[in-house]
């Protein structure tokens, strides 16, 4: 066997073997969700037709020509009995695409299709996309939500990373061929992390927005917000109100933002949501969850205080670290929910709970009491409970 063919054989054997990989919960949890032991997807998930020119007379030393950096934060639907993620992949030149990726039970066996998707440019081309959210919409219609960014042409040419962000829209009904519609329209200048509601509000469209000043900084914004237009294929919302605000020595101090879109229950619409605070090692996002009221989406009925995930082992490190980002997750008929999340803008990963967990969580977590004093009277109550059940049950377990 010459080289090209011993090194083909090894990087085949390789791809296999991350591809088939079991994964395995990781036990006991927290009765919440169960995380998983491997990550659903990476960049070595990408196929070697993607990487490598396989032509050993173009590529005698089978170079990667084409070097696939991560893949992560991904739209999550369930289609044809087939569980679907829309990954956000990153070359090594730092432009992002989407790609899907196939499983037959979403915790493993995750497969690039043999092309990415193709999203339709406007008259002012996208110079990158990201972090898409796919809702099958009532309409009929899957629509998928992603960041636009282009160079803000007001900065100076000496600045190179001053972008506007906007968000992108684009429908389909066979997860195949893509439509583009016009980007959103909103009265804040920029926008991220945009979620359509899966459901017409009254007749109009309903958006999950987040409001912000600048490319980085939430400014007078920050928020998630929410509003409605008529015409999707006219996106335009004409009055955006804040649904889940900022809010001091918190985790979401700094910004917050929805990611997937809610899920519909019998006692609400359970939300799941990114916060943001600045720590002394930089910015560290985590998910947090609340529940919005069935008739008025924009009342929050119930909000646990704190994180729900946040990074834990290898989750922390990577391209921007200490990281959990979700815009995917998928309700199953069993009941299970599958939680989609992405860790340090590098990989990919799944929790798995269900409509029952995450409801009890919702409705029966203590809040944010704002201030220390609440947070130890909460661990008062909490002691004061276990005391008063222990003494009265026949258990094995018993405080000191």
């Amino acid at each position: 066997m010459n080289h090209y063919s011993e090194r083909l054989a090894q990087l085949e054997q390789a791809y296999q073997t991350l591809v088939t990989r079991p994964n395995e919960p990781i036990l006991p949890g927290n009765g919440i969700f169960l995380r998983y032991r491997y990550p659903v997807l990476t960049g070595g998930h990408a196929p070697l037709f993607w990487r490598y020119d396989l032509d050993p007379a173009s590529n005698p030393f089978l170079m990667e020509r084409f070097g696939i950096n991560s893949a992560f934060n991904a739209g999550a639907i369930k289609w044809q009995g087939r569980y679907l993620l829309m990954a956000r992949v990153e070359g090594v030149d730092r432009k992002s695409f989407f790609a899907i990726a196939e499983s037959p039970n979403g915790i493993d066996q995750f497969r690039f299709r043999d092309y990415p998707v193709q999203i339709p440019e406007t008259e002012d081309p996208d110079i990158n996309i990201y972090d898409i959210r796919l809702v099958a919409h009532e309409d009929g219609y899957i629509y998928g939500l992603f960041c636009t960014e282009r160079r803000d042409p007001a900065a100076a040419p000496y600045d190179q990373s001053a972008a506007l962000a906007g968000c992108g829209i684009v429908r389909t009904r066979d997860l195949q061929s893509w439509e583009r519609l016009p980007d959103l329209q909103t009265p804040s200048p920029q926008q991220r992390n945009v979620v359509l509601h899966p459901e017409l509000v009254q007749g109009q469209y309903a958006f999950y927005t987040r409001p912000q000043d600048g490319f980085i900084e939430a400014g007078t914004g920050g928020g998630i917000g929410f509003g409605l237009c008529s015409d999707i294929t006219r996106p335009v919302i004409t009055q955006e109100s804040i649904l889940d605000g900022k809010a001091y020595h918190t985790v979401y101090e700094v910004k917050n933002g929805l990611g997937p879109a809610p899920i519909k229950t019998e006692q609400g619409w359970l939300h799941l949501a990114h916060g943001v605070r600045n720590t002394a090692a930089g910015l560290r996002y985590v998910l947090y969850m609340f529940m919005t009221d069935l008739q008025d989406l924009a009342r929050i009925t119930h909000k646990p205080a704190g994180y729900f995930l946040a990074p834990e082992g290898e989750e922390r490190i990577g391209d921007v670290s200490n990281v959990v980002f979700s815009n995917g997750w998928i309700a199953d008929d069993d009941g299970r929910v599958l939680i989609y999340y992405g860790s340090s803008d590098t990989r990919m990963h799944v929790a798995v709970s269900s409509v029952q967990q995450l409801l009890d969580y919702v409705t029966h977590s203590p809040a944010d009491g704002g201030r220390s004093a609440e947070t130890v009277n909460t661990v008062y109550r909490i002691i004061n409970k276990n005391k008063q059940y222990l003494s009265h049950a026949n258990t094995a377990y018993s405080l000191p």
